[in-house]
């Protein structure tokens, strides 16, 4: 997902302009740890249920230059492809986390290989409406605006130069579970395709019911006709966020060598890590092939 800022530089004479133009790539991810630019952030996914107030956000700068980081909130709906759209008002019966929410500091200066705290802070409502509440928290490299080398330019006065200067950003999802919350989650639809003639891949659909997201792993496994069954696939952290019902997925198996996926059956398990850091399957599938 890119955002694109467009300015126009004026000089004295009305005639001469340069333009530049920002592309903000924007990485909405959610891995343990999570690294884009020269950024890295832990945790990547920060959930507010029960009793909990306050959470904090490591940040380290892993590039060779000191950098600015400024921190806002931006609003996303996911995709049935698990891709996300930005979006400026909520749908219909859809909430965001943000105005509950506190952040300090706001803006960030780190020096390379230096650390910083950022404190999330949860304002508990009494009459907040029973659900889950969602925001993204983005993470934005600030950058000088100038385009290098523009007062060395040529004086052509007619000539719109233009360069493209890349800022990277990084978001990631803050979650508030206030009331009675529920959920439940099946697998579907499960395909075995190949791609390029040669590279298997299986396609599912992971189905949500509730008024709260679903986040876990998909492991696959290969149980055949004959000798021990072996995993053949993993996603970690695959979401399905309450705007939608359900999230298409398509998995790469990892084939053996020397093997084929024939005669036997894949088994999806849907697992997630509970309170208590233990794993469960939370859902599961299988698909029988020949």
């Amino acid at each position: 997902m890119y955002i694109c800022f467009i300015e126009k530089i004026n000089k004295s004479n009305p005639m001469r302009r340069k333009l530049f133009i920002m592309l903000i790539p924007i990485m909405v991810l959610t891995f343990q740890t999570l690294a884009q630019g020269d950024l890295l952030i832990t945790p990547t996914r920060v959930v507010f249920e029960g009793n909990k107030q306050k959470e904090e956000l490591n940040l380290v700068n892993i590039g060779q230059d000191t950098a600015i980081y400024s921190i806002s909130f931006l609003q996303y709906n996911m995709k049935e492809d698990g891709s996300f759209v930005q979006i400026e008002k909520p749908d219909s019966g859809q909430m965001f986390a943000d105005p509950f929410l506190r952040i300090f500091p706001r803006k960030v200066t780190l020096a390379p290989r230096e650390p910083q705290v950022v404190a999330l802070q949860f304002r508990r409502k009494t009459d907040m409406p029973a659900g889950e509440y969602r925001s993204h928290l983005y993470f934005r490299a600030d950058k000088d605006s100038k385009p290098l080398g523009i007062e060395n330019s040529n004086n052509d006065s007619t000539q719109l130069g233009v360069q493209l200067i890349p800022i990277y950003g990084i978001s990631i999802p803050i979650i508030i579970r206030t009331g009675p919350v529920t959920v439940s989650a099946t697998l579907s639809d499960l395909k075995l395709e190949l791609q390029q003639d040669t590279v298997p891949y299986l396609k599912l659909t992971i189905n949500r019911t509730g008024n709260t997201s679903v986040y876990g792993d998909l492991a696959i496994e290969y149980i055949p006709g004959q000798g021990k069954s072996y995993q053949i696939g993993l996603i970690k952290g695959v979401g399905v966020y309450t705007n939608i019902n359900k999230r298409n997925v398509s998995v790469k198996l990892n084939k053996t060598p020397g093997t084929t996926l024939q005669n036997g059956k894949l088994k999806v398990r849907f697992l997630i890590t509970n309170d208590n850091k233990k794993t469960e399957v939370y859902a599961e599938g299988e698909l029988d092939i020949m």
